[in-house]
């Protein structure tokens, strides 16, 4: 059975993700309130900003910036625009 949650992002209920995607409290959160249409949504939004500001994944400053956008994106403000992006 689809588990279904009521999704901050799109503002419906929507199908829920499987399993957590991230770890701890963000992780919970985001388990408990984001599709997985709005989770799809956010790995498109970090990969542009991993290509645009050129991040590494294995350096904890980008980590810890990629979580705070992560959280900005869901529960927060929303996404960090990027002047004269356009995607391929």
């Amino acid at each position: 059975m689809t588990r279904m949650v009521n999704c901050v992002l799109l503002g419906r209920e929507a199908e829920g993700l499987d399993r957590p995607t991230y770890p701890g409290d963000l992780g919970k959160r985001i388990y408990e309130n984001v599709s997985k249409e709005a989770w799809q949504q956010w790995l498109r939004q970090q990969t542009m900003l991993l290509n645009e500001y050129r991040l590494s994944p294995i350096n904890p400053k980008d980590r810890k910036f990629l979580e705070e956008e992560m959280e900005k994106f869901f529960f927060g403000a929303g996404a960090t625009q990027i002047d004269n992006y356009k995607p391929a």
